[in-house]
């Protein structure tokens, strides 16, 4: 799940995400914001690599306002022609669309890159704090910068266009799976959905070994390709001042490379106890399912048995794991399939939740424009994602949907994007993004924390409410599985990235690399031994897509600090796990000021807007699980805990 912009727009927030951070103790760092009614100097940043044709004279306010408009219409232009192109090219994935894709991100690497230059004009004048922040989110505007020299530019657009196509068109063919092919398959070939059902359904440890290690194979071509991408992207950050791509990509949260990584473990330090008691209590259980053989005591839990092709999300293996499972189970999958939703009627549902809040309803161009099913003509890429491809008002998802509550989640997810998108999209072009990208990644999350029981009564999707403790704490843990079992996930793709980028892991430990994090962080192994032969960060979509990944650990943060401010908004009383915002304009009022604020403020004025509170802060996620934590420490008496 994701927003697209692709390589340049799809982490422009990048910038500001940092914004959000605290030091490594209790004590915040969060910026002062600027005297609204004061100049702010614009910081100087080293040269974008050889001058520009810049005019003579003195720079002037007036001279930078007028190149900011330019610049302000450019990047519309170009960034809604490289929308497009990437548009068609998720949708219909062919050599052609691939080359177009490229041409349109090398277009707007170019442009970016240049402006980036002449920007240089105005280093050390002091401007109005509206522009001074325009300028910067210029000079930190792409999740990729590209070297200054044509052939490489065009090389590293290519590279990028070429393995997220590879991961669209991923199959692996196999005897050993023939019962999971789709019907009507004309070979024998797994898609990652059909390998991903596998994962779900099966309780046979070699047929998950299978699935899980089937996707790994189509990420082995891009290992070479992702090596060079590597190093033209790191050329690229160095050309504008950057000691690598990593550093690039964590410089834009007014903190120092050092200090955001510190906040980011200090977060990971306030929430880890509770998933190290998830993870206890599920090794335990997958124990029973498998036998200590497979699941040995005190040790790490094989990566295919858990639900999820990374192991990220265990929500699909609940049924093994839940607390009471005499409880009659909020079957919300047989729900949907019972009232016969088709994918439209499961969209108008999520937009009838925002409609509820006050807001818009989405425009008729939503409806005609977007991809709800996966054709069956063509490839696409069917990782969702949400659109804004004129910033003007063209939202769109793209989603290979199925008639399941996980994609029901999933389109409140991509819907809370889409209104993002709408809320903001009369600001200026470099202001059209969240306050930090955790923060646009978190809007859609917060409002899927209101799909309470009660809220899926009211759809017609249970019969019944939880009728006793038991069953509400098989609730809480079925959206643990889900949201705690994310947390190290979150963390460690980056760090993996950061580590690459700098040097640290070089090429030659890819994979080593990528395991010792998983293990580290998840308490997770491989069910097979993997060799640098493979490169299995390219069977994650975010590595090969070159899409940071920290914004959805900050979001796993984020939406319960703001699910708890807007269930106060709300007036609700009571436990949060209880607590739905569905019908509540106070909350919805709330809410759509933070939205239209877009990146207009430092992310701790939009915190401020919507919570009352100026830094990221997991005592909220912690409050929302305690009564299921208390639950789990009583459950894990007598195991050996970690691994």
């Amino acid at each position: 799940m994701t927003t697209q912009p692709k390589a340049l727009r799809s982490a422009l927030p990048l910038a500001l995400a940092t914004l959000f951070a605290c030091g490594p103790s209790s004590t915040p760092l969060t910026p002062s914001p600027p005297d609204p009614a004061g100049p702010l100097a614009v910081a100087p940043l080293p040269s974008a690599g050889g001058a520009a044709t810049q005019p003579t004279g003195p720079a002037t306010v007036e001279e930078a306002k007028r190149f900011l408009a330019d610049v302000d219409q450019g990047l519309r232009k170009m960034w809604s022609q490289e929308q497009r192109a990437g548009w068609i090219n998720a949708n219909f994935i062919t050599d052609d669309s691939d080359a177009l894709s490229a041409d349109a991100g090398e277009a707007s690497m170019a442009y970016i890159g240049e402006k980036i230059k002449e920007s240089h004009r105005f280093d050390g004048l002091e401007l109005p704090p509206e522009l001074a922040r325009q300028m910067k989110l210029l000079r930190l505007g792409g999740s990729l910068p590209a070297p200054a020299d044509a052939k490489e530019r065009s090389e590293l657009a290519k590279l990028a266009v070429d393995m997220q196509s590879a991961y669209g068109k991923g199959k692996y063919c196999t005897d050993k799976l023939k019962k999971y092919l789709p019907k009507g398959a004309k070979d024998n070939c797994l898609t990652l959905g059909d390998l991903s059902k596998v994962l779900v359904k099966s309780r046979d440890f070699d047929e998950l070994t299978e699935a899980w290690r089937g996707w790994r194979t189509v990420s082995i071509p891009m290992r070479k390709q992702y090596e060079r991408y590597v190093e033209l992207g790191n050329k690229g950050a160095r050309e504008i001042g950057f000691k690598d791509l990593g550093d690039y990509w964590k410089s834009g949260y007014d903190m120092t490379p050092p200090e955001f990584e510190a906040d980011v473990e200090r977060l990971w330090t306030q929430v880890k106890p509770l998933y190290d008691d998830l993870h206890c209590y599920a090794r335990a259980k997958l124990r029973k399912q498998y036998g200590k053989d497979k699941i040995p005591e005190g040790g790490p839990i094989p990566a295919n048995v858990l639900g999820n092709m990374w192991a990220q999300q265990w929500g699909d293996i609940y049924p093994l794991l839940a607390p009471y499972p005499k409880e009659a189970p909020l079957d919300v999958t047989a729900g949907i399939k019972k009232q016969k939703w088709e994918p439209k009627k499961m969209v108008s549902v999520g937009e009838d939740f925002f409609v509820s809040l006050g807001m818009q309803k989405l425009p008729p161009t939503f409806w005609e424009r977007s991809l709800f099913t996966k054709p069956m003509d063509r490839e696409v890429v069917c990782h969702a994602s949400a659109w804004d491809l004129t910033f003007g008002g063209d939202v769109r998802i793209k989603m290979c949907t199925e008639p399941t509550e996980e994609d029901l989640i999933t389109i409140h997810h991509e819907l809370g994007h889409d209104y993002y998108f709408l809320a903001y999209k009369s600001q200026p072009t470099l202001f059209e993004s969240g306050a930090n990208d955790g923060f646009h990644e978190g809007i859609g999350d917060t409002l899927a924390l209101s799909v309470t029981p009660e809220y899926l009564k009211k759809l017609g999707l249970i019969d019944a409410l939880p009728k006793n403790e038991n069953a509400e704490m098989n609730v809480l843990m079925r959206r643990a599985l889900d949201k705690v079992a994310f947390l190290p996930f979150g963390k460690l793709i980056d760090q993996w990235r950061w580590d690459v980028f700098s040097g640290k892991t070089p090429p030659s430990q890819y994979n080593k690399a990528w395991y010792d994090l998983i293990l580290k962080y998840q308490g997770i192994a491989p069910p097979v031994a993997r060799t640098e032969a493979e490169f299995d960060p390219g069977a994650k979509y975010h590595v090969p897509a070159n899409t940071p990944y920290m914004r959805y650990f900050l979001a796993a943060i984020y939406q319960f600090q703001f699910h708890r401010a807007l269930c106060k908004a709300a007036g609700f009383k009571g436990p949060l796990s209880k607590c739905s915002i569905y019908g509540s304009k106070e909350a919805g009022a709330k809410l759509q000021a933070m939205l239209a604020m877009g990146a207009s403020k430092p992310w701790p004025e939009a915190m401020k807007a919507i919570s009352g509170e100026s830094q990221a802060d997991a005592t909220a996620i912690l409050e929302y699980f305690q009564p299921l934590d208390n639950w789990l420490k009583e459950q894990n008496k007598g195991e050996k805990c970690g691994w």
